[in-house]
């Protein structure tokens, strides 16, 4: 079964006027009525980081979460973080961006990669104490920019050691685009097969001419978790300047639409929320 999860918190975290939270109360609630499998709602992190996402925990107290289908995934960057998260039980995820770019890392953790793994280790902990589940996002996985060492061997390495810690939802992030066809055909076709009980997904960000290529290579190579965000808004404002957006939902559900995979979406709720997107979220944005 293919499943879409849609990221809000992606897509607001780099805006540089503040979405009032009211108004993330209503978008959330209207993308919890589309029936995605996850959203990705929040973030516990420093607001000093991130403050666009400053009252994550304010809005989960207005979201209408009765006998909803949708679970909620939240970002956390340390263990602080994780116990903040796992005190609400409407939170089924706690997700962790861990770096396999040293550079990445420090800019978006500020943290190393030995560092970050002990903050997965006690998150993973946290997570096992309170009913939660884990899902590390290895980011930087299609490659970076920086010139630190990436390579197959390098993911294949990293997907090892997690797994070792018994997380089993591992999502590869093209967090500057990079990713092409080759690249993600291989990665998915190698990394896949030796854990059939480790879920891995895909977190692309990507241009308007290359959305198509990179769903499809990893669909056909095993891949049923993918992360998208409606019109593509937002990305990661820890990378750099003229990153490319967010895959968008719409694309993603059109290509399962034509692979004839069934995502038991409501698509009058799904417009209705792309409406809401449009005119009261981002209207400062530029649309594709």
């Amino acid at each position: 079964m293919i499943k879409i999860i849609e990221c809000p918190r992606d897509a607001m975290q780099g805006l540089h006027d503040f979405v009032p939270t009211e108004t993330k109360k209503a978008y959330i609630n209207k993308l919890l009525k589309v029936g995605f499998d996850t959203l990705d709602f929040g973030s516990f992190v420093s607001p000093k980081a991130i403050p666009q996402l400053r009252d994550t925990a304010e809005v989960l107290k207005g979201l209408e979460l009765d006998e909803r289908k949708t679970k909620l995934l939240a970002i956390v960057a340390n263990q602080r973080g994780a116990e903040d998260a796992s005190n609400f039980e409407e939170i089924s995820y706690l997700g962790y961006p861990f770096s396999i770019s040293e550079t990445f890392q420090l800019r978006n953790t500020n943290a190393s990669i030995a560092e970050s793994l002990s903050r997965v280790e006690s998150i993973q902990n946290i997570c096992v104490k309170t009913g939660k589940k884990m899902v590390a996002y290895i980011s930087m996985g299609f490659g970076n920019p920086y010139g630190d060492l990436w390579n197959v061997d390098v993911v294949q390495k990293w997907v090892n050691t997690l797994a070792d810690l018994d997380i089993r939802i591992l999502s590869l992030s093209d967090t500057i685009g990079v990713a092409d066809s080759k690249t993600i055909e291989y990665l998915f076709s190698n990394l896949i097969p030796p854990y059939p009980d480790v879920e891995f997904g895909a977190h692309f960000h990507t241009t308007a001419n290359t959305w198509h290529e990179k769903i499809d290579a990893a669909y056909k190579n095993g891949c049923k978790r993918f992360d998208g965000a409606l019109k593509g808004y937002g990305g990661c404002p820890m990378a750099k300047d003229d990153l490319t957006g967010n895959m968008p939902t719409e694309n993603l559900i059109s290509y399962f639409d034509n692979a004839s995979e069934k995502l038991h979406l409501d698509s009058d709720a799904f417009y209705d929320a792309m409406n809401f997107a449009v005119s009261s979220v981002f209207p400062q944005k530029t649309l594709s």
